[in-house]
């Protein structure tokens, strides 16, 4: 019996490191647990580009998460903007419901119309409880039928740690979310450009209908304090505690910073800038694929007037490392048997495939750039003569 066990033992250690080769890279922790120590009850920092999580702690634990909520409320409004139900510059009438929510608020009046651009603004910058319920009731009729959609597309973005009750971050006893699925909503919502324009802005004022006027401070500090932050979610609860979202760029680097269940408002602020200020130092992206340098040149095209192209990534590809180290990652393509014209600009020629460690990291269609034409009949008789 003991030499079955060992034997069994043994076959467990071949096992595991076939089992672990099938792992992701954005799923490698780069830094150990002891090199930060930030005071919260989860945290995490990740790579924008690439979604590698340089470090965490604890960060998919299921807590409540307060205002960053209001991330998800945000990339409802700014998608049902995509889709053409919503503009900037629709007219909002506000309900008593809206005007009536209490914590942080910039103090709607109710039955009055408000410019969605200025709603979405007092959600940004001074996390409005009752600017995102007035967003809520407008998208979908009401703030339960907008929740049922936030949880749909916390099902869609794989956030398998949170759950929606309000789309505020007030208190509810069933709400929850985590650090990791808090950093890949704020990724999701960096992709609106609109975003940007409104979360670095540090004061401003929203003029309401009757012509008072509210003042206007971004809640994340950062935005001021620390270069290269340029948005962010806050949030805070007594039972929450402090929390932080944000994210920071320098050069091409951009990483996301989450803090959840801080003691203070300050530490919330300190946690998330030791988080940047270690990938900063300590991390970077190197351009591994430029899609405009050609991954073929003069590639031959079957019956096309002019013979042969370049071939191209769709897409340019950064990958991370530490400093001063080499990337790691290594590109193989696959071109499509016997290219033959006609070929229309960006149509799909090939597969480029990026792996690291021997794991897939990311798949890139491989393309030309112009319109290949088919040679014709004139064409075909002005080769014959020129080969006589």
């Amino acid at each position: 019996m003991k030499k079955l066990f060992a034997i069994f033992c043994v076959l467990c250690l071949l096992i595991i490191p076939i089992c672990s080769g099938t792992m992701k890279v954005h799923d490698i922790v780069h830094a150990e647990n002891d090199v930060l120590q930030i005071n919260a009850k989860a945290s995490l920092l990740m790579d924008y580009n690439t979604n590698t999580i340089i470090y965490e702690n604890n960060s998919k634990a299921r807590l409540p998460v307060a205002s960053m909520v209001k991330i998800m409320t945000l990339l409802l409004t700014y998608e049902a903007i995509d889709n053409g139900s919503l503009t900037l510059d629709t007219m909002i009438t506000t309900t008593e419901n809206a005007s009536k929510m209490g914590g942080s608020q910039v103090f709607i009046d109710p039955y009055v119309e408000y410019k969605t651009e200025d709603l979405i603004k007092s959600v940004v910058m001074m996390s409005a409880n009752d600017a995102s319920v007035a967003l809520a009731e407008q998208i979908s009729g009401s703030e339960s039928a907008f929740v049922q959609k936030m949880n749909e597309r916390a099902k869609e973005l794989n956030m398998e740690n949170t759950l929606y009750a309000n789309c505020t971050g007030l208190p509810a006893p069933e709400q929850y979310s985590c650090a990791n699925d808090c950093a890949i909503l704020l990724k999701e919502l960096l992709k609106h450009e609109h975003y940007h324009t409104l979360s670095s802005i540090w004061m401003d004022k929203l003029t309401h209908p009757s012509g008072r006027e509210t003042e206007l401070v971004n809640t994340n500090k950062l935005v001021r304090y620390y270069k290269g932050c340029d948005s962010g979610k806050t949030g805070s609860t007594s039972e929450a505690g402090y929390c932080l979202t944000a994210s920071a760029q320098k050069n091409d680097f951009r990483l996301i910073a989450v803090v959840v269940g801080a003691k203070t408002g300050q530490e919330r602020f300190n946690g998330v800038t030791e988080l940047f200020n270690y990938g900063f130092a300590n991390y970077e992206n190197k351009n591994v694929l430029d899609c405009n340098v050609p991954v073929l040149e003069n590639y031959e095209i079957l019956q096309s007037k002019c013979k042969t192209a370049n071939i191209y990534a769709k897409e340019s590809y950064f990958g991370l490392c530490k400093k001063g180290s080499n990337t790691g990652y290594d590109i193989s393509y696959v071109i499509n048997e016997k290219l033959k014209a006609p070929i229309n600009s960006g149509e799909k020629v090939g597969t480029l495939t990026i792996t690291k460690d021997g794991n897939v990291v990311k798949e890139i269609d491989l393309i030309v750039k112009d319109n290949i034409e088919k040679v014709g009949y004139f064409d075909s008789i002005k080769i014959i003569a020129e080969n006589w």
